[in-house]
């Protein structure tokens, strides 16, 4: 009940929906299947919502079931008190919860755990005292040579790192010390001597706040450290912390509260800081992390969701030099008709044999698009075919589209199976026809990560970012819906509630027998009530029960029996088209009570009367479609204030990368995207956007294309020619560093009075 008052809050839920939520998941139902099927249950959330409240739930539960692992080892040891109880119960984070179990945790052996072994903690509690005793005659009580403690000095100093760790251990100190450098402290970054030092220039002599650093800039200083490129830390004002701890420790000024201070600054600069830094550190790493892969999530979707080309004759081209383009037509199915390879690149330049060729290949099977992939010899490529269309005068069109991740499906195991007959380079062209053709169908073939859209994606933790492209695919794959007796292995393995082994004898089965309802899935090997409840309102099936050609789930099929009987229609009526006035009709009823008659909620009502008026819908068809071209520009075509139709390609925290026909994407900045403010790019812009940008300006040495989407006119002054050079831009860069660097100290009574007030001395 706690954990659901507690999601309820931050998720703006009602209690009961986060309970329901949490029962739901608890009962083994997936994401897909609770987000479409149990929206009174639910308040109708997304499955966005609902992944990430079962991300937070996950979270919350492995931080209670570590507070009582500690709660337990505390106990254990005999040190319990109501204190370290009620911290615990209070703390919201696992930083917090190791802070607090600090002092209790089995340690490897310190400069504090041997002066311990030495028996000097009593001479610690004396020198924290404070008194006006003679310290130097109560520490020659603790010389004991047969522990090393050989001189008074000894026996001090032990002492001093007894404190200084007791200091260091102290949870609300650390918890108050790591708030206040995330609010103002600043990264700061050294270039380093090395090959690659370069690519990270921008960072010599670099320093930013803490607390405004975004997310992209934090894992390139990562990856420049990882490179060995940069040497980045944290800068504080060291003086005005460690002034602090003392004010809270030393209270006396005599020899043991000059001890207590040397031990407070050794504490501060040889356990606190270090340690909190890399904390820091790592938490700053996986904020953006998380962010990174927010952006992938936001990206794959709309990439995935890409609205396929039906009905479609197409010619994959997988372009290269040396070994020429490998040519593949498939039928509007997706089956291989036809392969070839041509040579109209360099360096064999048979450009009029190609031609020949291809316009062979064309004529034979009535090809209407060509498909090409974006890799290397891609723009010779291009130019190549659009010149073979402007002189064929065919009905020929033709799109770039992404071919990332096409050679590892080629080289898989699953594009093996698929052909084995053909190379790995045909493969490619296979993979690069059918992604034109049904992008989601193919690009879940390959691994995700190799898809190319985001940032930094190749430094993500592995683990987090597959569930999170899984969960992606997954929501993906059951929102469109899966043909049950066509569906690939790799489909059926993304259906909720089904696996790779079910989905292996889902296709053994129709190889004798295709499926003709919804209700054969119960004689599908290891396919029980449970699978079949999560997985069958996501099947197909387009040549039997029309609603088994929805996604109406089968527990509903009776109250559409009643709807239709309540409204005077039947299933015929449904499959042809003819019940274009049922909300009408129900509208007269009234929504609540025909939902009450049929039994059912009015969200699942509604949802069962949208697929009623659309069976066999796909919800990509209403997307817009892929921009097909026939003629292409060159970089050198582009001039400033130009107007031009792209599409977004990747969409990325400081902007948005636009394909707008010349082989070479622009961009967009952040600062371009709207006359209005907005915070990040993805809230108005996603992959596969249709848009119309202007050119600023471009510069064809470093083939950078800078774009606008602002309607109002061009500043003054804006050509690439008036650009500030590189040396103008480090150089203001050093400058604001520097002011920034001036504003950076934090006085001493700032940070005391928020001790004070958290420690109430």
């Amino acid at each position: 009940m706690d954990l659901a008052i507690k999601l309820s809050a931050e998720f703006k839920i009602k209690t009961d929906y986060s309970m329901n939520i949490i029962s739901l998941i608890d009962e083994g139902n997936t994401i897909p299947f609770i987000a479409r099927y149990r929206k009174e249950m639910t308040g109708a959330c997304d499955d966005q919502v609902l992944r990430e409240f079962a991300d937070r739930l996950k979270y919350l539960r492995n931080l209670e079931k570590r507070k009582q692992e500690i709660s337990d080892s505390i106990t254990e040891q005999g040190k319990m008190t109501d204190e370290i109880a009620l911290a615990l119960s209070n703390a919201e984070t696992l930083t917090e919860v190791e802070d607090i179990y600090r002092p209790y945790k089995q340690k490897r052996k310190t400069r504090a755990s041997m002066a311990i072994e030495r028996g000097l903690e009593p001479l610690a509690d004396i020198i924290l005292k404070q008194g006006d005793d003679d310290l130097e005659k109560i520490a020659t009580e603790f010389i004991n040579e047969e522990k090393g403690v050989t001189d008074v000095n000894l026996a001090i100093s032990g002492a001093s790192d007894i404190i200084a760790e007791r200091v260091s251990d102290n949870a609300e100190l650390r918890k108050t010390l790591r708030a206040k450098i995330n609010e103002v402290g600043e990264i700061t970054c050294k270039l380093l001597e090395s090959e690659n030092a370069k690519t990270y220039d921008m960072y010599a002599d670099y320093s930013e706040k803490i607390a405004k650093m975004p997310s992209h800039r934090i894992l390139a200083v990562n990856r420049g450290e990882k490179e060995e490129c940069l040497k980045v830390s944290i800068s504080v004002d060291v003086e005005a912390f460690t002034n602090v701890i003392c004010s809270l420790y030393v209270k006396a000024q005599n020899k043991s509260g000059e001890i207590v201070k040397n031990a407070c600054i050794d504490a501060y600069s040889r356990l606190i800081f270090p340690s909190i830094e890399r904390e820091v550190r790592n938490e700053l790493t996986e904020k953006a992390q998380e962010q990174a892969i927010k952006m992938f999530e936001v990206n794959l979707k709309p990439l995935l969701l890409q609205p396929p080309l039906k009905n479609k004759i197409i010619l994959g081209l997988d372009p290269a030099y040396r070994t020429g383009c490998k040519i593949a037509v498939i039928d509007s199915l997706g089956n291989v008709l036809d392969t070839t390879v041509v040579y109209p690149t360099p360096p064999q330049e048979k450009i009029e044999e190609a031609k020949v060729k291809l316009l062979a290949l064309i004529k034979k099977h009535n090809v209407s698009i060509i498909s090409i992939g974006n890799g290397t010899a891609s723009k010779e490529s291009e130019i190549f075919v659009a010149n073979m269309i402007k002189e064929s005068g065919l009905d020929l069109a033709y799109a770039v589209v992404n071919e990332a991740g096409a050679s590892v499906y080629s080289a898989s195991k699953l594009g093996a199976t698929e052909f084995p007959d053909f190379d790995v380079s045909l493969r490619s062209a296979v993979s690069i026809a059918r992604r034109l053709q049904d992008p989601l169908a193919e690009l879940i073939k390959i691994d995700v990560k190799s898809i190319g859209v985001g940032q930094y994606q190749h430094d993500m933790p592995e683990n987090r970012l597959e569930e999170v492209l899984g969960g992606v695919v997954e929501d993906c794959v059951n929102s469109v819906g899966v043909d049950l007796n066509t569906a690939s292995l790799s489909l059926l393995s993304y259906v909720a509630g089904l696996n790779s082994g079910i989905a292996k004898n889902i296709i053994e089965y129709r190889k004798t027998k295709q499926f003709e309802s919804r209700s054969e899935l119960l004689k599908v090997k290891k396919l029980g009530e449970k699978a079949f409840e999560q997985c069958a309102g996501f099947l197909r099936i387009t040549n039997g029960n029309v609603l088994d050609n929805t996604a109406v789930h089968p527990e509903s099929y009776n109250a559409v029996q009643k709807l239709l009987s309540l409204t005077g229609y039947t299933l015929d009526d449904v499959k042809n088209g003819k019940i274009s006035d049922l909300k009408e009709k129900i509208q007269n009823v009234g929504w609540e009570k025909v939902s009450s008659e049929c039994e059912v909620g009015m969200a699942t009502m509604q949802d069962i009367v949208a697929e009623l008026l659309k069976p066999g819908r796909d919800i990509r068809d209403s997307l817009p479609k892929p921009i097909l071209r026939s003629d292409l520009m060159d970089l050198s075509d582009l001039k400033e204030g130009m107007e031009i139709n792209g599409t977004v390609r990747n969409v990325i925290d400081f902007g948005v990368f636009v394909d707008i026909g010349v082989h070479q994407d622009g961009l967009v900045h952040i600062s371009q995207i709207s006359d209005n403010y907005i915070k990040h790019p993805s809230d108005v812009l996603k992959v596969g956007d249709l848009v119309k940008v202007k050119v600023l300006g471009v510069d064809t040495v470093k083939k950078k294309i800078s774009l606008t989407m602002k309607t109002s006119d061009l500043p003054h002054g804006i050509s690439v020619g008036n650009q500030k050079t590189d040396m103008e831009r480090k150089q203001g860069r050093r400058e604001a560093n520097a002011r920034r660097n001036e504003k950076k100290e934090m006085s001493d009574s700032e940070l005391r009075e928020l001790l004070m007030r958290k420690f109430g001395r």
